[in-house]
């Protein structure tokens, strides 16, 4: 077995380097690794089955690390270096470096679910409409002071020139179509920055879809203040929508503009179906956000 570091220079603060995760990796035992980078040639041919990819950068790193693992049988140990980091939230992964060093050394492992569409994949989420300014408008420099509160920011930002978008939404559980601000489809818990989605957990084989219709800012923010108060979608609303299905269809008016995982990952119209338990990785265990002992999981 092998042990594969990939470390993004540009992920986050670029305080969680190459060296930076060398260190902890040598106190936890694992010497020598092979340090690459994504855009060398040649290396990805040579990861087996049973090796360990580790990955030092943020979702749209680990989202590669993810596609590499899958074509080659191959573990994903994510090392948290970027801005959102959502996906490792999925995993309960300890904060303390050295700790998580540990974790990867000792190996253990869960099996989580992979969205994919149009040959791509996401493993958090990909959005149409307002959910993809973030990603495509927050500069580089904005992200670095703000960090994940960037997200949030250039949402609010923008949020008052948005008219919506006429969409039709297809999954397991229904057919609904509208005008809508933005809409999210999941495969993870967690977006822009730990915000969580009420239901979902990332081993479910599910789905989460969450489409939200234009409405005022202040009737904006109280429906996202009620569903982080109480963990779960609201049932009686008028401000948005929360599907669920093993597959998804949007189809748009005109054509939109996708981003997963942070990139943009071409336009409307987007059909996304979920690989159950398809993907191993390195974690103590799946959060499910709001779940408490004793509740049925």
């Amino acid at each position: 077995m092998t042990y594969w570091l990939v470390a993004n220079p540009k992920a986050g603060d670029g305080q969680r380097d190459r060296d930076f995760w060398l260190e902890h990796l040598s106190a936890a035992g694992i010497t020598g690794p092979e340090c690459v980078r994504f855009d060398e040639p040649a290396w990805q041919d040579s990861v087996a089955s049973g090796d360990v990819v580790m990955v030092a950068g943020g979702d749209g790193s680990v989202n590669t690390g993810a596609g590499l693992c899958l074509e080659r049988d191959a573990t994903l140990a994510v090392l948290p270096s970027g801005t959102a980091n959502d996906f490792a939230r999925n995993l309960a992964l300890p904060e303390d470096p050295a700790e998580l060093c540990r974790l990867v050394q000792v190996g253990a492992v869960q099996q989580v679910d992979v969205a994919e569409f149009d040959e791509r994949l996401f493993l958090n989420v990909a959005h149409v409409g307002l959910g993809t300014l973030p990603a495509r408008e927050s500069e580089g420099s904005r992200k670095k002071l703000l960090g994940r509160f960037s997200y949030g920011v250039e949402l609010l930002r923008s949020v008052r020139a948005r008219r919506g978008f006429h969409a039709a939404i297809r999954c397991d559980q229904g057919y609904v179509r509208g005008r809508w601000l933005t809409i999210a489809v999941s495969s993870g818990a967690f977006f822009g920055g730990g915000n969580e989605i009420p239901g979902a957990t990332i081993n479910d084989g599910q789905l989460d879809v969450i489409a939200v219709k234009p409405r005022p800012l202040i009737q904006l923010l109280l429906t996202f203040v009620m569903v982080r108060l109480t963990g779960k979608s609201p049932t009686r609303t008028s401000t948005m929508i929360h599907l669920k299905g093993q597959h998804c269809r949007i189809e748009t008016r005109k054509p939109k503009t996708i981003t997963a995982d942070g990139d943009e990952a071409g336009k409307t119209p987007m059909s996304v179906v979920c690989r159950p338990r398809c993907l191993t990785v390195i974690g103590p265990t799946v959060i499910r956000p709001g779940h408490r002992e004793g509740d049925p999981v």
